[in-house]
């Protein structure tokens, strides 16, 4: 745990992937065949505090949907990668444009598309219910599962080890 927040001093980008991670893994589809998904309202404040505090977010996700790209658009994530299995060169490309080191990026996932770029970045993240190999490789495991707060326990590990949550709680007092 130690070293994880030492990591998380220097992010300055934090990317997540979207199903298990924003959503709880579920695909619901209605009668007519439109994709629902579940995003936790806690995950989306932590993401606009985390914003607000100067570190970027950013979504690569392996599957297109307009839900995702309203979701990053409500929360001020400008940065939304679709469509790309081959993460850990989405994340490459997306590091080179931004111009910030991979040692500066955290990125957060759950399954195996999620591997290399977990593995290739400052801070590798897990969710609690990540599949096991997964896991193994990620510098921290969340608490909580994806879809139900973990997302918002990142965030709120980044603002601590960075020393801004003291400033953002007084900001609600």
């Amino acid at each position: 745990m130690l070293e994880a927040i030492q990591k998380a001093r220097e992010i300055k980008l934090l990317v997540l992937d979207v199903d298990g991670v924003l959503t709880d893994g579920h695909l619901w589809y209605d009668n007519s065949g439109e994709e629902l998904k579940a995003f936790n309202i806690q995950d989306g404040l932590g993401i606009k505090l985390v914003l607000r505090s100067g570190i970027d977010i950013a979504i690569i996700t392996g599957r297109r949907s307009a839900l995702v790209a309203r979701r990053a658009r409500e929360l001020g994530i400008r940065h939304v990668v679709q469509g790309r299995e081959d993460k850990l060169v989405a994340l490459q490309a997306l590091a080179q444009d931004l111009e910030i080191p991979l040692s500066e990026i955290a990125y957060m996932g759950d399954d195996l598309p999620d591997l290399s770029a977990i593995r290739g970045v400052g801070l590798g993240i897990a969710v609690a219910n990540a599949v096991s190999v997964v896991a193994e490789h990620a510098d921290y495991k969340t608490a909580r599962s994806g879809g139900d707060g973990a997302v918002r326990e990142v965030c709120d590990l980044l603002l601590q080890a960075q020393g801004k949550m003291d400033a953002i709680v007084e900001a609600y007092l």
